[in-house]
C-alpha cells in the first residue's frame, strides 16, 4: 500500500439505498481516502442485504489495493449494473477493507444519517 491511502472508521450511522430501498446501514463503516479523490465509504458485508446483490463478471485491478469484484443490484424495477465492489484479497496494508463493500455514488445513494 502506498502512503497516499488512508483508511479509518467512518463516524456515525451510514446508509446505502438503491431503487427506493435501503440495502443496508452501518455504524461500522470505513472511510477510504486515496490521494485527493473524494472519500469512499466501505460497508461491512454483514450490514448489507446481500440477497439484493449479484456478483458480476466485472473485475478491475488497482496496484495499490488489489483486484476488485463487482456486484449488480436487483431492485423492484431494474438491475443496477456494477453498482458496488469489494476487494476479496486486498494487498498488504489495505486488509482493513476485506469483507467490506463500497458503492458508486452516481448509481446508488450513500449518506450519513
Amino acid at each position: 500500500m502506498t502512503d497516499h491511502i488512508q483508511i479509518r472508521p467512518a463516524e456515525g450511522l451510514w446508509v446505502v439505498r438503491a431503487g427506493g430501498a435501503v440495502l443496508g446501514e452501518s455504524r461500522d463503516a470505513l472511510e477510504f481516502h486515496e490521494g485527493d479523490r473524494p472519500a469512499v465509504i466501505y460497508f461491512p458485508r454483514s450490514d448489507i442485504g446481500m440477497a439484493f446483490l449479484d456478483e458480476s463478471e466485472t473485475r478491475t485491478r488497482s496496484p495499490d489495493i488489489g483486484e476488485a469484484t463487482y456486484y449488480s443490484i436487483q431492485t423492484k424495477s431494474t438491475v443496477i449494473k456494477d453498482a458496488g465492489w469489494s476487494y476479496e484479497d486486498p494487498v498488504a496494508g489495505a486488509e482493513q477493507i476485506r469483507g467490506y463493500l463500497a458503492f458508486h455514488p452516481e448509481k446508488v445513494t450513500v449518506e450519513q444519517l
